[in-house]
């Protein structure tokens, strides 16, 4: 889940270090993140935000409500129903981040941790921050500008520990109602963890890693309706290392890396066959070594049981992998990195 995260993009390296060398204590890690980050959020101040307010005043503040006013026949008792735009820290960025910390508090191992969470909380209350959790409507929606960027990994932070409270059928410290198994979130899920897993472990080993990167066919000549109705092509991880002279297109499938045919009972699928040969040869450049050795993958996740097979077509090395994940975090740590023989 963190390395599917925007929080992944923003560790500093000790940070990331003390990920790699303890990836099973993974709430106790995005606790001392949020904790760092709120603490020092707190010494330059929060930030504030304009909130709507319709309130019933002794004096007119921002606009008037006439109609509200009129009906309950304010005026007769020196009253009047205003609207207005209210400066305040208790804002739904502030409110998630406070939430966050009270959730976490109570599934991490260290006591010490535990305390500082439920302190801050406390802080963030006293301070102002009062209201109730905001809804998934309201913090999709955020956006960070210049003034509050420091706010960005504070709530990066605060997500992830949120996501990491996911449904499941075993025991846990919270009922939830049963949700949709929505398969595309689900793929999209694994898709990003892929990614950036090899982001957060390869980037500092002289590797480039792009995820969803759009390539363009190498066209000619042409009609002039065809740019309008020729499919796009779009990768899900690319990982380009010059020095070593390697390319791999990465293409994450979450489904069974076989499937039944009509002649035969298991096989790759065409389809799947088309597309990795498309993105492979259409992106060979003279002048561009790398690309004529390009490299394609197929990664299926598996649940027991590993596939490991490779054929090479026309200078063009592609393989068929999965990764079991239902191992233990180490285990597929390894898993990810001797799919790319690192």
């Amino acid at each position: 889940m963190l390395y599917a995260s925007d929080l992944v993009r923003q560790l500093d390296t000790s940070e990331k270090r003390s990920f790699e060398d303890n990836p099973d204590d993974l709430p106790d890690l995005i606790a001392e993140i949020l904790v760092l980050a709120v603490e020092r959020r707190l010494k330059r101040n929060l930030s504030y935000g304009y909130q709507y307010r319709h309130e019933v005043l002794g004096r007119v503040r921002g606009r008037i409500d006439l109609l509200y006013t009129e009906s309950h026949q304010l005026l007769q008792r020196g009253m009047v129903a205003c609207r207005f735009d209210e400066l305040t820290v208790d804002t739904p960025r502030n409110r998630y981040v406070r939430s966050a910390l009270e959730m976490i508090s109570k599934i991490v191992r260290s006591m010490e941790l535990a305390h500082r969470c439920r302190s801050l909380a406390v802080s963030l209350r006293r301070l102002g921050v009062v209201g109730e959790r905001p809804g998934r409507e309201e913090t999709s929606i955020e956006r960070f500008g210049r003034h509050d960027s420091t706010d960005r990994k504070m709530v990066s932070a605060a997500r992830l520990a949120f996501e990491m409270a996911i449904p499941t059928e075993a025991a846990g410290l919270s009922h939830l109602p049963i949700p949709d198994r929505d398969e595309y979130w689900i793929r999209k899920l694994y898709e990003k963890g892929v990614a950036g897993f090899y982001d957060l472990v390869l980037t500092d080993q002289g590797w480039k890693v792009d995820s969803g990167k759009t390539i363009r066919w190498p066209k000619g000549m042409r009609s002039s309706r065809v740019d309008e109705i020729l499919p796009s092509m779009q990768t899900d991880i690319v990982l380009d290392n010059v020095d070593e002279c390697r390319r791999i297109v990465i293409d994450t499938k979450f489904n069974s890396v076989l499937s039944k045919g009509w002649y035969r009972n298991d096989g790759i699928r065409s389809g799947y066959m088309y597309q990795i040969y498309a993105y492979l040869r259409s992106q060979e450049k003279d002048g561009e070594p790398i690309s004529f050795k390009a490299e394609g993958m197929f990664l299926h996740p598996s649940v027991g049981e590993m596939f490991n097979e490779w054929v090479d077509i026309q200078g063009h090395r592609i393989h068929f992998k999965t990764v079991d994940l239902a191992a233990d975090t180490q285990t597929i740590r390894s898993q990810l990195l001797n799919a790319i023989q690192v």
